[in-house]
């Protein structure tokens, strides 16, 4: 079974255990992206240079026995309207197209105090309204099982990556069934947390 293809709590082990390192995590998912993105769609942008820094960062301190966080070198994906400080955050509008947020969400604040690797932005339906990711300003996203389905939406660039194995965990957002429709669709497991759990700021 290849790296890409293990479940988020296996490769932390791994990484844990000493048997794999964050890097060679990152450069899976970014070989694996490379191989099907074309025909899925599920990512706006990859940063395959950022994502590979904080990976040897987290490898470095894991060697020096230095405390880390929860999620320690396992690469996330993030759905395209949660703020990340400095970063295209473009809610897949071309109104967006050039925002580059001045802060960070408080989910992406998070995951970089757990150290994750942020690998990349996810596609959605535009500002979050829609079922399908069809309705993205940039391009449409495509179930990996059958190209010629829909992902659902709006978090469906989140939804098709999970299922593409192009990473192994994937933040989504969920008002109206927009995480929980696209993981039906698409044959993963999504959670929508309790309402008020996980700030929206």
């Amino acid at each position: 079974m290849a790296l890409y293809q293990k479940t988020a709590t296996e490769l932390l082990g791994l990484l844990n255990a000493g048997q794999v390192t964050s890097e060679e995590l990152t450069r899976a998912y970014a070989e694996r992206i490379a191989q099907v993105d074309k025909k899925v769609g599920a990512y706006l942008r990859v940063d395959v240079d950022g994502a590979l820094e904080q990976a040897r960062s987290i490898d470095a301190r894991r060697k020096r026995g230095e405390p880390l966080g929860k999620l320690a070198g396992v690469p996330v994906a993030v759905k395209d309207l949660l703020c990340a400080q400095g970063e295209l955050t473009t809610c897949a509008s071309r109104m967006l197209e050039t925002y580059r947020a001045p802060y960070d969400s408080t989910v992406v604040a998070k995951l970089r105090t757990a150290d994750a690797v942020l690998l990349g932005r996810t596609n959605m339906d535009e500002f979050a309204m829609g079922g399908s990711t069809e309705n993205s300003a940039f391009q449409k996203t495509r179930n990996p099982w059958d190209l010629e389905r829909t992902p659902g939406g709006s978090s469906g660039g989140a939804a098709a990556c999970i299922a593409a194995d192009e990473a192994c965990l994937s933040i989504g957002t969920d008002t109206g069934g927009s995480i929980r429709q696209p993981a039906g669709l698409c044959g993963i497991t999504g959670m929508k947390p309790t309402y008020g759990r996980v700030s929206r700021f």
